[in-house]
């Protein structure tokens, strides 16, 4: 499939998968822009690979830029204090933790570290897009060039070599 195939096909359903967006998120403006982005991460797949079924692939890219927008947004929506006055902010007193408390969380950082350091260079950069910069596993599979199953995979696999460092801190 052409860039020319691939730019008519779009704007024979720039209108539908516009509708679309807004549908999902509620915002004209928004939605104008996952379209734009919808577009440029289509090109670049088109750059990539081929695509057999372009019109479905479009549509399930634009709705996956969606929900990751979605997604950023709930989270967003939970850590922001903007609307809570600075004095209230700052009386909030921080729970107090014993030396033993510390101890035990600079141990377990310090075994997670090593455990994950003896991971491969791609989990490795699965863990950090995912757990440190938020990107869902379609992003990460996209940006390594690997399957969403292997992301998924992997990431299982990471996290519970994560909890079997837990357990054993827990348990000596």
């Amino acid at each position: 499939m052409s860039q020319s195939q691939f730019n008519h096909v779009f704007l024979a359903q720039r209108t539908s998968l516009l509708r679309t967006l807004e549908r999902m998120v509620n915002n004209h403006s928004t939605a104008e822009d996952l379209l734009q982005e919808t577009y440029l991460r289509v090109t670049r797949a088109l750059s990539e690979r081929a695509i057999d079924h372009l019109e479905p692939f479009v549509f399930q890219t634009a709705r996956n830029l969606a929900l990751d927008h979605l997604r950023a947004r709930k989270i967003h929506s939970r850590t922001m204090v903007d609307d809570v006055p600075q004095d209230v902010v700052h009386s909030v007193a921080a729970p107090a933790s014993s030396a033993e408390d510390a101890a035990h969380a600079e141990q377990l950082l310090e075994r997670l570290n090593v455990s994950l350091g003896e991971l491969s260079p791609r989990q490795q950069q699965i863990f950090i897009l995912s757990r440190l910069h938020g990107h869902s596993y379609q992003e990460i599979a996209e940006e390594l060039s690997v399957s969403l199953s292997t992301v998924q995979k992997e990431l299982k696999l990471i996290m519970t070599i994560c909890i079997g460092v837990a357990e054993r801190l827990n348990g000596d």
